[in-house]
């Protein structure tokens, strides 16, 4: 066969798309050809050069042209390091969250069953909370534990799932019982103290804060008496990272923790959110532990060995028994040891804790006086000020507006309960009608 008319073959080259960045072997591929065109053509100009590299490689022109002269210059190509964008769920601070399930609990005070559509449109049209994608909401309900509960064949409703229902049931009774018992309730709180000039924003308890300013973590107990003498926790966080509660850790909060409790009163009651800084467990030996710590875990326990058993035998034996003991988390047992109770919130209850209220007061002291000292002993002393802001009829006052929560919590998942089986009801009611209906018209 004569190949001899047929055109040579042409080259597709596939442009860069805009705004994607470049990849590091791309790169290397265009400096390479950088170099051949220049041992070729010594006297091409560079706009003509670049040009020409561009066309060839699909690169766009700023992006070779400053590559080429970043070679020239002596300087390493790398690639452009991609922008990690947080998760909506990340952007959220803690009280958005909370108000965003206020939000959906709203619907059913009013007894109007919630949906995603009606629950999207409430939250957009709410100045305090961002406008988010029907997307956006699936991934912040899930992260907040709702889910659909179908109440007839084409509708669902917006419900908290079941272990949050039964979490938050649980510590409503305990707290009852225990106020009915007469005994002090003292809540945990922690914010961010920003030095220097506050956003609005900044103003508000269990934010994340935008790291630029300087800040300390401050974590006080306080009951309806006010926050208790010398229970403030003061200290700088061990990096940048935007929320507290990546910056405190179990050693910090445990010993602190112990130094309070003696402070409290006796037979009182602890409430704190569910922090993982708040829970520092006693471990399970594993293969990482000396044998003798291992023996002597085991022994604690009541463990009775017949005869010397191998490492590998103790770490058995501990998994064995793991779920038959009582593995205390620290904080609670310190707490047992000194005949107090421990309560935990419910996920993102935050009006639940009027200590949250308080916070508010102390930051907006600490915003008057403009704080720009980075002594630790300097900021300790001005939120110790800002404490003194808070009177008896203030506490008092913000205590009870968290039991009004509380009751109306009570009363929400009863109306739930009702609404949903009205709903039943009635969809069932019209499914029987529309049967009786069409029988009637067969009948003729």
């Amino acid at each position: 066969m004569d190949n001899t008319n047929k055109e040579p073959l042409t080259k597709i080259v596939h442009k860069n798309p805009p705004g994607k960045a470049v990849g590091i072997h791309k790169k290397e591929m265009l400096i390479n050809m950088y170099k051949n065109k220049t041992k070729n053509e010594p006297n091409l100009k560079f706009s003509k050069l670049t040009k020409l590299l561009s066309q060839e490689t699909g690169i766009g022109i700023q992006t070779v042209r400053s590559t080429v002269r970043k070679y020239r210059g002596g300087q390493a190509i790398t690639a452009k390091k991609r922008k990690i964008r947080p998760k909506i769920i990340e952007k959220l601070d803690i009280l958005e969250k909370c108000e965003i399930r206020q939000t959906i609990h709203s619907f059913w005070f009013r007894h109007e069953i919630p949906t995603s559509k009606n629950i999207l449109l409430a939250i957009n049209a709410d100045p305090d909370l961002p406008s988010l994608q029907f997307t956006s909401l699936k991934k912040i309900l899930k992260d907040l534990n709702f889910e659909y509960t179908r109440w007839n064949r084409n509708n669902c409703a917006l419900t908290e799932k079941k272990n949050i229902v039964l979490w938050r049931r649980k510590y409503l009774e305990d707290i009852r019982r225990y106020r009915k018992e007469g005994r002090t309730i003292y809540y945990l709180e922690e914010t961010w103290v920003n030095i220097g000039e506050y956003s609005h924003k900044e103003l508000r308890t269990d934010i994340e804060s935008s790291g630029k300013s300087q800040r300390l973590i401050a974590v006080h107990i306080g009951s309806i008496e006010g926050f208790v003498e010398g229970g403030l926790l003061c200290f700088e966080p061990k990096n940048n990272m935007s929320s507290y509660h990546e910056n405190m850790n179990g050693d910090i909060y445990y010993d602190w923790f112990r130094s309070v409790l003696p402070l409290l009163e006796e037979k009182s009651v602890i409430i704190m959110d569910n922090a993982s800084h708040y829970s520092v467990e006693n471990h399970v030996p594993t293969m990482s532990w000396k044998k003798d710590s291992i023996l002597k875990w085991l022994e604690d326990k009541g463990i009775v060995f017949d005869g010397p058993m191998v490492k590998f035998q103790l770490v058995e034996k501990a998994k064995e028994i793991r779920n038959t003991v009582d593995i205390y988390r620290r904080s609670v047992q310190e707490a047992i040891n000194y005949n107090k109770a421990i309560l935990r919130l419910p996920p993102y209850h935050c009006k639940l804790n009027p200590i949250h209220l308080a916070w508010s007061v102390v930051n907006s002291h600490m915003k008057t006086k403009n704080c720009s000292s980075s002594e630790l002993d300097d900021v300790r002393q001005l939120i110790n000020d800002g404490v003194k802001q808070i009177t008896p009829e203030m506490m008092t006052n913000f205590f009870d507006r968290s039991i009004t929560e509380e009751n109306k919590l009570w009363d929400l998942d009863f109306i739930i309960d009702d609404m949903l089986e009205e709903a039943v009801t009635a969809s069932n009611t019209a499914v029987t009608n529309d049967l009786v209906t069409s029988s009637e018209s067969s009948d003729y």
